[in-house]
């Protein structure tokens, strides 16, 4: 180890009393009484732990400290677009997706309704004593509100867009809705992620150090988490893997002290991404070993770690802290100051009873997936739609006879996307959702040929029980010992799918294996691809194997298929096991493919009145640090805009059949879609829908709901209009700082309907502009249909040092009959009125500015109405 590397390790040691005591300054007791209560008691629980069990408690899985009837506890609870658990719940779209629909107000209720289900899972947790497996905690980790500053990063999807602006009013929005009315007794705390400076490569995001310039910082990658805290009231955070300006996100005292603690007044707890205190010593090398690195953590702010060797149930994971309390690095003290934190949160969220202001939690299982929260989804998926060219051809008339074309046409999987549970409601394919919308017309599916996009899982009515019946036989075996289990089952159970149930049930041990066994059925001839994950065991046919998985599968591993000819009513057998603790999710997946697209096409198309191609992406391709590398995908990262080549070249077939083409994309990003905007009659964006994203897309085709979706992304044509993926100057990204021409700009989309805005009326609060302004216009819907629009304020700023062109500073969906006007108001603080100079100061800036709205950007094509005011003095604004 080299002299200059001891002597760093050594200063950021030396560095840590200043910092530690800087943090319990910026922590004192908030004057609040249910604070005030909770943090009494906890601190009274603190006071009674051993060392062990403290440190214990520092990891995200808490275990249970029976003395003091303290049940277990698993902080990972993920519900980024629905709760995900033991049991089928219901998933809404991508949060690219619920960004698109540009209505807080939707999204608020969407996340009060994926609380009610996390809070029903804990529930079902306490009822089987399950507790302490992620999925059971009343905490997520949720919204995602990184900037999805460039189409490349594959977590994108997760997010709500590129503009700060809107993500911040539908990330507080989410938090509102997922907290409850009363954030200081949360119904289940919020924790924004990733704070902060995240957002890609994903390959590299364990040790790159990103230094973000003073602009950027406060005009970008700040004010969303701001809003997150001040105005949302979350209870938690979550801190990121790189770091910033040379520092950890999870050891910066810049970002957890200055902006968190002192300037926002953050008084929750801080929980790091997976691994992300492991990378402070192992990856990052910021801290010489792991005594040293847990160190940098806890005393810079990190309250709970999330350790990923907790998965397969390490044990010794808080011996590193206290070694670290043996050398010195840490006191008690500063353990006990993050375990006040979290017990209290546990409180106050009911997870621990004694709070005298604090109902108990009784959300019962009954409360996931009801109607209501079925319908909502599907509201949900309708209102992300977005048009974003449309010749004429939709909506499509009754009677309209349809090839259904493409990859993802008949596809169900890629409705979920990225960070959803595969328990949850039956899935809706756009093949089904266009038989559900209109019965009455003639819809021919043609099958696509083997492609990177296949994969769905085989649904429950193609699965039979050994003795014939719907279903697939499950018995459960507990374990007796390390990689031994007991001789008979505990619990046998006739399930829908390959699926695990043993959450739900007591008699089944945390350690456990399940065998599955029965038949697969084939519900008509063809040809398949199919493929095993998260088992062993095969799929066979007269005792011979067609498919056989000899090892269990990795997370996110690319599935390896295998072409089967399969003969309908013909039975295949199947036996597979599976165990606990293996990080891929039990399944079969399938894909009916052809091994003649040209033919198939053809014929399909011969009768056929309009040819509508499903085409696009899935999360399996842009994800999340992905062991895939194909053309076009690295590492969970897109290298490039366009679509997969076997889709492009089969678009392009498509079109020479000579019959109207539509366009149906589904996708978690930006991609190139200037060959369709010049080739096809209509462009439908579907992201990644939802469970009832296949019902959405044929609503909107046939014309019963109106699309009244808007982009929350720039779609340009090429990677090569844009900066390097793994620069983080904002210069030349996103609608405010790219200076070409976007094949569609930020906010577009079109409706069946056509709408009308009166000049914008701007009135100075109580005489001064400094003080915020009232924006007055009345929308008019001029056209012969029901439809949504989304009224757009920008404002266009005066030319100072690191200006945007424009910047999106108000939003309101609309709902209209044919002829109706609605008069709306905008009301802008002085903190939206505000910009962000080179120096990184927020301030109103004095000048003449330029303010729209209408249904876009001004200078696209959309019309709007213009007007003007001017700022007369400085104004700082705080961080």
């Amino acid at each position: 180890m080299s002299t200059a590397f001891l002597l760093r390790a050594a200063s950021v040691i030396l560095c840590l009393p200043t910092i530690g005591f800087a943090h319990a300054q910026a922590t004192a007791i908030p004057q609040n009484s249910v604070w005030l209560e909770a943090d009494a008691k906890a601190r009274a629980i603190v006071g009674k732990l051993s060392l062990d069990e403290k440190v214990a408690q520092l990891l995200n899985t808490a275990p249970a400290i029976p003395r003091l009837d303290i049940p277990a506890y698993n902080w990972w609870t993920e519900s980024l677009h629905g709760a995900i658990g033991a049991v089928p719940t219901t998933n809404f779209p991508e949060p690219i997706g619920l960004a698109a629909t540009f209505d807080a107000p939707l999204i608020k209720t969407v996340a009060s309704a994926i609380s009610t289900e996390v809070r029903a899972l804990h529930n079902l947790g306490r009822q089987t004593g399950h507790l302490g497996r992620i999925g059971t905690g009343l905490d997520t980790w949720s919204p995602n509100i990184n900037i999805f500053r460039d189409p490349r990063w594959g977590r994108g999807q997760e997010t709500y867009g590129e503009d700060p602006f809107l993500t911040a009013r539908i990330g507080v929005a989410f938090i509102q809705g997922m907290q409850g009315d009363n954030p200081d007794l949360p119904d289940v705390v919020a924790t924004p992620k990733h704070y902060a400076v995240h957002s890609g490569p994903e390959p590299s995001r364990h040790t790159d150090n990103i230094f973000a310039t003073k602009r950027d910082l406060e005009d970008t990658y700040l004010p969303a988490f701001r809003a997150a805290i001040v105005e949302g009231k979350a209870g938690s955070i979550m801190c990121a893997y790189n770091r910033v300006d040379g520092e950890p996100a999870c050891g910066s005292p810049m970002l957890l002290t200055d902006y968190l603690r002192d300037a926002w007044g953050f008084k929750g707890y801080v929980v790091s991404d997976c691994d992300a205190v492991v990378d402070i010593y192992d990856h990052h090398k910021y801290a010489p070993d792991a005594a040293t690195g847990v160190a940098v953590a806890l005393r810079r702010g990190v309250d709970s770690e999330c350790n990923n060797a907790t998965l397969g149930g390490k044990a010794g994971l808080g011996d590193r802290y206290k070694e670290s309390l043996a050398q010195g690095y840490i006191s008690v003290d500063d353990i006990d100051v993050a375990l006040v934190r979290l017990f209290s949160a546990r409180l106050r969220n009911g997870d621990l009873p004694g709070l005298s202001s604090r109902k108990p939690n009784a959300t019962p299982v009954a409360a996931i997936g009801t109607a209501d929260h079925q319908a909502l989804a599907l509201d949900t998926a309708e209102k992300s739609l977005v048009l974003p060219k449309n010749d004429g051809v939709l909506p499509l008339k009754p009677g309209t006879r349809i090839a259904l074309v493409g990859p993802l046409a008949d596809a169900t999987r890629v409705l979920r996307g990225n960070y959803s549970s595969a328990k949850s409601a039956p899935p809706v394919s756009v093949a089904d959702g266009l038989k559900q919308a209109m019965p009455g017309s003639t819809i021919t599916l043609v099958p696509f040929s083997p492609s990177i996009t296949d994969g769905d899982l085989v649904p429950g009515a193609a699965l039979r029980t050994p003795d014939g019946k719907p279903g697939i036989k499950a018995e459960y075996y507990n374990a007796t010992a390390q990689d031994q289990f007991a001789n008979k089952p505990v619990l046998t159970r006739t399930e829908d799918s390959i699926t695990s149930r043993a959450s739900e049930f007591k008699q089944v041990a945390t350690d456990h294996r399940i065998v599955w066994t029965g038949y697969l059925v084939a519900p008509e001839t063809g040809l398949y691809r199919l493929a095993l994950t998260g088992v062993k065991g095969e799929i066979s046919l007269n005792g011979k194997p067609v498919v056989v998985a000899t090892d269990y599968s990795r997370w996110a591993e690319p599935l390896k298929l295998t072409e089967v000819a399969m003969t309908e009513g013909e039975r295949y057998a199947v036996r597979l096991q599976g165990e606990s603790g293996i990080p891929a999710a039990p399944a079969i997946f399938w894909k009916r493919v052809t091994d003649n697209l040209d033919r198939d096409l053809a014929a399909g198309a011969k009768d056929a009145d309009v040819i509508v191609a499903v085409v696009g992406l899935t999360s399996d391709l842009e994800g999340e640090e992905m062991p895939v590398k194909v053309e076009g995908f690295e590492g969970g990262d897109k290298t490039t805009l366009d679509l997969p080549a076997d889709q492009r070249a089969f678009l392009e077939k498509a079109k020479a059949l000579g019959k109207p083409l539509v366009v149906i994309a589904m996708n978690g990003s930006a991609i190139d879609l200037s060959w369709a905007k010049e080739n096809a009659s209509a462009i439908l964006e579907a992201w990644y829908p939802g469970q009832s994203g296949g019902r959405a897309v044929g609503n909107v085709l046939f014309g019963k709901v109106d699309p009244g979706g808007r982009l929350p992304l720039t779609f340009y044509k090429s990677v090569n209009d844009l900066p390097p993926f793994a620069e983080y100057g904002m210069e030349g990204r996103t609608y405010r700082y790219f200076k070409g021409t976007p094949v569609y700009p930020f906010g577009h989309g079109l409706s069946y309907t056509r709408f009308t805005y009166t000049p914008p009326v701007i009135e100075p609060i109580d005489g001064a502009v400094e003080n915020g302004i009232k924006v007055r216009t009345q929308i008019t819907n001029s056209g012969q249909r029901s439809g949504d629009d989304i009224a757009q304020l920008y404002i266009t700023p005066p030319t100072f040092d690191g200006a945007p062109r424009i910047a999106l500073r108000g939003f309101q969906r609309v709902s209209l009959k044919p002829g109706e006007s609605r008069a709306i108001e905008f009301i802008l603080s002085p903190r939206d009125l505000s910009f962000v100079t080179m120096a990184g100061e927020r301030a109103l800036i004095p000048g003449a500015y330029q303010l729209s709205v209408g249904g876009g950007q001004p200078g696209t094509d959309k019309p709007v109405q213009t007007g003007a005011y001017s700022i007369s003095r400085a104004v700082p604004l705080p961080k």
